[in-house]
């Protein structure tokens, strides 16, 4: 018997092999030399020279690096709990048995499809732009707009607008944890004379905790990685006056624009460190807020 599980084993391992490879090759590789590069100048010309901890003391020196983490800031902490405020709203008003629930929700999960694309951001920056569709209504009630995408002012604005845009993935995930509240705990509220309002916050919040810390974790995640909205609306510069300047774009540019890789892969560690350290953040808090039912 177990000759015959060990035969099992190797077949699997064998057919395991080619992702075994690739992840050797174009994942744990690339990071493992980053961590070397991040250590070292390397500007692609020549072979990398080890510098030590430079690279992270000129990221503490660095006024253009703090501004981008300002920016990267106000981003996240903006434009996700915008973003799961929407989807959590467009889920209670499916679940309430919309007819053709299946179209809405494959017509409202496209934005978090289509959101990441380089046509999307092009789009953007043409409604927000000083022509472009926003002006053109507010032409129409006698109030004339500026072009957003390049005004300091307005411009991290409709990046935060096109990342809250994208709530179709977090509201689907909403929608199947409603799915999941019994439904006699409602009944049963409702017979005590419970309201809607005291349903929400008294049964349907407590009990989607689990699914809201896991949509915050997973969003907050991706919004730290945000690059080509910024990109393209910027056209890859973070304008005007480094209002839309996202940490990954300023990374890009010191690492391409610069082809300083050694400074892009320490601010490529550093970022790392943020994200998990805001994660880990969100774990410990999570006792005092998220209620797992048992």
């Amino acid at each position: 018997m177990s000759k015959r599980f060990d035969k099992a084993d190797r077949i699997g391992y064998l057919f395991l092999t080619p992702w075994f490879i690739g992840m050797a090759v174009f994942t744990v590789g690339p990071i493992l030399a980053s961590l070397y590069l991040s250590f070292t100048e390397y500007t692609l010309l020549k072979p990398p020279e080890w510098l030590g901890l430079a690279n992270y003391a000129e990221m503490l020196e660095d006024p253009r690096l703090h501004k981008s983490l300002l920016v990267t800031f106000i981003y996240v902490f903006v434009s996700v709990p915008v973003q799961l405020a929407l989807a959590l709203a467009l889920a209670l008003v499916l679940n309430r048995g919309v007819r053709g629930l299946s179209f809405y929700r494959s017509i409202y999960y496209l934005p978090s499809l289509l959101a990441g694309s380089v046509s999307i951001a092009i789009l953007w920056r043409q409604i927000f732009g000083k022509d472009g569709l926003v002006n053109q209504l507010l032409s129409m009630a006698g109030v004339e707009g500026v072009s957003w995408v390049a005004h300091p002012d307005f411009a991290l604005g409709t990046l935060v607008v096109l990342n809250a845009w994208t709530f179709g993935a977090p509201m689907v995930i909403f929608l199947a944890g409603l799915r999941q509240i019994p439904v006699s705990y409602y009944e049963a509220a409702q017979v005590d004379g419970a309201g809607t309002v005291s349903r929400f916050f008294r049964i349907t919040l407590p009990l989607l905790t689990p699914i809201i810390f896991f949509n915050l974790v997973l969003q907050m995640i991706g919004a730290f990685q945000s690059f080509t909205q910024a990109f393209v609306i910027s056209g890859g510069q973070g304008g005007p006056s480094d209002s839309t300047l996202l940490y990954t774009l300023y990374l890009y540019q010191r690492g391409f624009g610069s082809f300083d890789m050694g400074y892009a892969s320490a601010m490529a560690w550093f970022l790392l460190a943020v994200i998990a350290a805001l994660t880990g953040l969100n774990f410990l808090f999570a006792k005092r807020w998220v209620f797992y039912g048992s």
